[in-house]
């Protein structure tokens, strides 16, 4: 029996589009791992880089990628694809004003993780120097009803009045008594203008200054919000006393 030329030029073009068809599903990403990667919470969300030690933004997702660039505490970046690399998680990132690249997600925290709370509480404690007066400001902007507030709040307010005594030497042993007496500008706005407060007011942290005992001292405002928002914290009892440091200090004569 003849087949008709039409249904024989059909079996062969069908017989030629099916292993092409195929070839392209096996090349491609299945439909399932994409829909997997769209699916994952992370994609989409904003952090803030917190720990610098690991906060390299790179080109690929691999400890042994290519450096862009060290991004510094503070900057926050959007989160656009997840790997994993080299026994760690990255997160493919948007750094603004135009950086792109992959970060290692323990550089990183935000509110998406539950994780994230503990954790930056623990690094706050863990650090040092002004990395943890850093870091302390910006768990306050992340976790404002924080249960970790109260114990980071009294923290803050004592590494800060230890900041205040290293600054009250500093600015005794840089500044200058002929040269402030020379200007007849007033002694204390020398002490209150001095260039070692710059960082602090940026991250809005304030010194008060005593003239008569050329001494600065933190201004308190963590120890009194522990009163005002936590009286019921263990925390509250330490606060009160340190706030009654305070007043002493400040009406001090030498």
């Amino acid at each position: 029996m003849k087949i008709p030329l039409t249904a024989t030029l059909f079996i062969v073009f069908a017989a030629l589009c099916v292993p092409v068809s195929g070839q392209a599903r096996k090349k491609g990403t299945s439909p399932r791992s994409r829909t997997a990667a769209a699916r994952s919470p992370e994609i989409g969300q904003t952090a803030v880089v917190i720990d610098e030690t690991l906060s390299v933004l790179r080109e690929k997702p691999s400890l042994y990628s290519a450096s862009i660039q060290r991004m510094r505490r503070g900057r926050t970046i959007q989160i656009l694809g997840v790997a994993e690399g080299d026994g760690v998680k990255f997160y493919r990132v948007t750094a603004p004003p135009s950086n792109f690249g992959w970060v290692q997600s323990d550089a990183v925290f935000g509110k998406f993780r539950a994780s994230d709370e503990e954790r930056l509480a623990r690094l706050v404690q863990a650090l040092n120097g002004f990395d943890q007066i850093e870091a302390a400001v910006e768990f306050f902007n992340m976790y404002p009803e924080s249960k970790f507030r109260p114990s980071i709040l009294l923290l803050f307010g004592d590494l800060l009045e230890e900041s205040a005594a290293k600054l009250s030497k500093d600015a005794g042993n840089r500044l200058k008594s002929k040269e402030m007496a020379a200007s007849a500008a007033p002694a204390h706005s020398y002490f209150l203008n001095f260039v070692s407060l710059d960082r602090y007011r940026k991250l809005g942290i304030t010194f008060v200054f005593n003239s008569a005992a050329r001494q600065f001292h933190y201004d308190g405002a963590s120890w009194n919000e522990i009163v005002r928002k936590f009286p019921a914290a263990p925390e509250s009892e330490e606060a009160k006393k340190r706030l009654a440091s305070l007043k002493l200090k400040m009406e001090a004569t030498k």
